[in-house]
């Protein structure tokens, strides 16, 4: 997993989700991300200058597929994800996703048409978002966000807070809400509320852990515990 580096919570979300699975192991690298906004200063942490170091650290560790952990694709454009891809698969031979190419994958695998979209950023973030998923043909039905720029400050976000989004956009008739932030608590979440709202929960570090851990061959079922997700296999274009 490629991770933010101000992120605090994706690295024991996913290793809380993998205890007692056997013969799977997360392996973390870092680089530095700080904030979250549109500006030049803020865009040009996601370059891929500063993500391929840190895939390479993680192929000395003879990993079996590699993720960014990370949802900046979803404002910057997925065609920046799906070259990061390629580019970390030319450099280390392993397969790779990001968690924004593993939303919309979990999103499409469920058949959802009418997605929430559950997330801590501005306005005008939240804005770019939804239009960069409408080119993917997923347009948000529903959202809501937090007005937050402080990536750590997302790690702050109490799960009563994001459930409260999640039952928001499920009660405008969502049929799938997506926590697009590898920042906020709400892989926990998602399997008890999909049980009250009867909706997908898709929560951006459980989703990008679902197809990681596919591509590297593991078992998704021994995760069902998690979420309806990781009963589904992804659908691959």
């Amino acid at each position: 997993m490629i991770t933010p580096s101000s992120n605090s919570v994706l690295e024991p979300v996913t290793s809380a989700m993998l205890h007692g699975v056997a013969d799977v192991t997360a392996h973390f690298s870092r680089f530095r991300v700080t904030e979250i906004a549109l500006d030049a200063a803020a865009l040009s942490q996601f370059d891929a200058s500063a993500m391929l170091p840190a895939a390479d650290l993680l192929a000395d560790a003879k990993v079996d597929a590699i993720a960014w952990n990370g949802t900046s694709a979803s404002w910057l454009g997925i065609d920046r994800d799906r070259s990061l891809c390629e580019a970390i698969t030319a450099r280390t031979g392993k397969p790779a996703t990001t968690s924004t190419l593993a939303c919309i994958d979990a999103a499409r695998a469920l058949g959802s048409k009418r997605v929430g979209l559950v997330s801590p950023y501005t306005d005008d973030v939240q804005r770019r978002i939804a239009d960069v998923w409408a080119t993917e043909g997923i347009a948000p039905h529903a959202e809501r966000h937090l007005g937050l720029r402080d990536n750590f400050s997302f790690g702050q976000v109490t799960p009563a807070a994001i459930a409260d989004m999640i039952r928001a956009v499920a009660a405008e008739g969502a049929d799938a809400a997506i926590v697009l932030c590898t920042n906020l608590d709400g892989a926990a979440l998602a399997a008890s509320l999909e049980r009250e709202l009867n909706v997908a929960v898709l929560d951006s570090v459980a989703v990008t852990l679902w197809r990681t851990l596919e591509l590297a061959g593991g078992d998704i079922a021994a995760l069902a515990q998690w979420g309806r997700i990781f009963q589904t296999s992804a659908i691959i274009k």
